[in-house]
């Protein structure tokens, strides 16, 4: 009996490693300019970082209905479309009450948004700020509350938070710079179309830069701030175009700002430049499948950081350790790896 007891215990240790493995990360060492048909890490090639991947939750009738609540940073972003679909549909699956709420940009209205819920008594609070300086106040005021706070996203710079969940904008930095040195073939000059507020920007920036340090004859000019508006990316492009007329390369930290960019391009009839954005949202894919100056882009995972995030959240409400930080892996699209796709009829 007791040699039943140790075998059965064995079997499920080992099912339980197997239902954690994900697909290896996409490597950044593959990444070539636009112009080499080599394949790419597509869409389907997304991964969770192995040293925080969380067993699969499993809901009990024991457990109660959780109310949680959360404020992202727009409603108008695919990227946050997504994710907002993610974090409902993972909330429906295991019983909590979900509150999405948006401060659209705006860090004041955020600050009231998590006010309200520590008012209201939830259970957590997700928090995508707006401002990563800005909401420390609030959150601390939830730690005085103690009702738990996660960040997914984006990461604050103050206060204590349970676990972030987010794409690492490191690699997908050095993604992009990568990508930005082959295809200017290791000399140009550039700038950053930036949005400095966020962390998760400051880590793309911060990726980005430490791939660049290895190419010298690189020359980044400059880092406007369009806040990852479309509208504000235009206008600084145009600016930026007029002080640099030998301009060679553009990133955009979100596809905002890269489609905001790169109509600027247009209007100055300067579309011999390089590209480079962040999200592959379809509008952006669709500029790179047409052979126009966005070239490549990163593409990150919403639906994963969503879902992670419920999961997360429902564990440690019932007494699980979770880890401090979970990092979704990224990879990067350009022509040749979206035309593939849908070849192999993956869509766009």
């Amino acid at each position: 009996m007791k040699r039943l007891v140790t075998l059965l215990l064995a079997l499920a240790v080992v099912g339980s490693l197997i239902g954690c493995r994900r697909p290896p990360p996409p490597k950044p060492a593959s990444v070539t300019p636009p112009e080499t048909p080599t394949a790419k890490p597509l869409p389907s090639q997304k991964a969770v970082s192995s040293k925080n991947c969380l067993p699969p939750v499993k809901p009990s009738d024991g457990w109660k209905a959780y109310r949680v609540a959360a404020t992202i940073l727009t409603r108008k972003h695919p990227f946050y479309k997504d994710l907002s679909s993610a974090l409902e549909d993972t909330a429906r699956k295991y019983n909590v009450e979900l509150d999405i709420q948006s401060s659209e940009m705006n860090p004041s209205v955020q600050r009231d948004q998590v006010q309200d819920f520590i008012v209201q008594q939830v259970d957590a609070i997700i928090v995508c700020p707006a401002d990563s300086a800005a909401i420390g106040g609030a959150i601390r005021s939830a730690n005085q509350a103690g009702v738990p706070v996660f960040t997914a996203d984006i990461a604050a710079d103050a206060g204590d938070v349970v676990c972030h969940i987010a794409s690492d904008n490191v690699q997908g930095g050095r993604l992009a710079g990568e990508y930005m040195a082959q295809a200017l073939k290791d000399q140009g000059k550039i700038i950053i179309i930036d949005h400095p507020s966020v962390t998760s920007v400051q880590d793309r920036v911060r990726g980005f830069e430490q791939a660049l340090a290895g190419h010298p004859q690189i020359e980044i000019l400059d880092k406007p701030a369009a806040n990852g508006l479309r509208e504000k990316a235009y206008e600084r492009t145009s600016n930026a175009l007029l002080a640099h007329p030998d301009l060679d390369g553009i990133f955009g930290i979100n596809d905002d700002s890269a489609l905001g960019a790169l109509a600027a391009l247009r209007n100055a009839d300067k579309e011999g430049l390089i590209v480079v954005g962040y999200d592959a949202t379809a509008e952006a894919r669709k500029e790179i499948l047409a052979g126009s100056p966005l070239k490549a882009d990163v593409i990150q995972y919403p639906e994963d950081i969503g879902r992670l995030t419920i999961e997360t959240i429902v564990k440690y409400l019932n007494g699980e350790q979770v880890p401090s930080r979970i990092d979704v892996q990224v990879g990067i699209v350009d022509r040749a790896a979206l035309q593939a796709q849908q070849q192999a009829g993956g869509g766009e």
